[in-house]
């Protein structure tokens, strides 16, 4: 009986402190979550609901919008060529990013992975394009791409040929806001892979090369299958960033020549926010929205579900 009654505090002892931190929580949950809930509700949940009711309306932001139009925006929209190639552009910044911003990180951080004080400076060499504003990086891509000063012009000269403006011209202005995307962004995906080669076990990549795996081999068969996880995260980040795309291009090209360097954001900001047709713009964010939660379900359900 002794016994029954010491197991009994014993075990009423270990349950106090688990009570303790369980109150402490729930009272954290009480005082925090009310200001993060109205934050969002303000800033997140509203103007969603609002752009969802005015993508019905012909409205210029101003007064309370009368002129019910139903679904004429959307189908303004999906008939406008513009929009059609700002869509265009817009998956051509994720093949791109796909195929050469992730890879190219991936290459940079099995080089400079190690913890040497050469591959640190490297790593800060390679990330400060994102840490640089996209609007900073913009324009100073637009200094250095300008046929009359500039690395471009500077190289003009020298070869003795007429100025040359690369974001003047329909063929190659939109190549060049991906070369500035893949500039700017690929250092993030590659602190990323850095971060997850770091966490390998070194005992695997020993044994693997004690077993005669060469060094492609082990970063074939050991480290790229080990960062898995992250590599999927990092793709997930880059297709929906590059559904997010404008401040880039804003001051690179505004969209130009003849709106062909246009993304579906820019494409929002350009033919709604700055004609003062809230009406048209909220029809091109209502898509890009279900666009956008589309993808991050179905990517999330197919590739970052949790094995059973």
């Amino acid at each position: 009986m002794a016994a029954v009654n010491t197991h009994a505090e014993s075990s009423s002892a270990i349950d106090k402190p688990r009570r303790k931190s369980m109150n402490g929580r729930v009272a954290a949950a009480l005082v925090l979550l009310p200001p993060a809930l109205v934050l969002f509700t303000l800033f997140v949940i509203y103007p969603l609901a609002g752009s969802g009711i005015y993508a019905f309306y012909d409205w210029n932001g101003y007064g309370t919008p009368t002129d019910f139009v139903g679904l004429q925006n959307f189908e303004r929209m999906m008939g406008h060529a513009v929009f059609q190639q700002a869509v265009m552009n817009s998956l051509k910044v994720i093949a791109v990013s796909l195929l050469v911003q992730l890879p190219l990180a991936l290459v940079l951080a099995l080089m400079i992975y190690r913890r040497t004080p050469e591959n640190t400076i490297f790593r800060l060499v390679f990330f400060l394009p994102y840490i640089l504003a996209e609007i900073a990086a913009g324009l100073i891509w637009s200094f250095i791409m300008d046929g009359n000063f500039g690395v471009v012009a500077d190289i003009t000269r020298a070869l003795g040929i007429d100025p040359y403006f690369i974001t003047s011209d329909r063929s190659w202005a939109f190549t060049a806001v991906l070369v500035v995307i893949v500039w700017k962004y690929f250092g993030f995906h590659m602190m990323i892979y850095i971060a997850a080669l770091q966490g390998v076990p070194k005992d695997m990549i020993e044994a693997a090369r004690i077993e005669g795996a060469s060094r492609l081999g082990v970063v074939r068969y050991v480290q790229i299958p080990m960062i898995k996880p992250a590599i999927v995260v990092s793709v997930f980040f880059s297709v929906i960033g590059a559904l997010q795309v404008f401040d880039v291009v804003i001051p690179l090209t505004n969209g130009g020549p003849a709106n062909s360097s246009h993304t579906i954001v820019t494409y929002l900001y350009t033919f709604g926010l700055a004609r003062l047709k809230i009406g048209y713009g909220s029809a091109i964010g209502v898509v890009l929205f279900i666009t956008a939660v589309l993808v991050a379900v179905f990517y999330q359900r197919l590739f970052m579900r949790k094995p059973a």
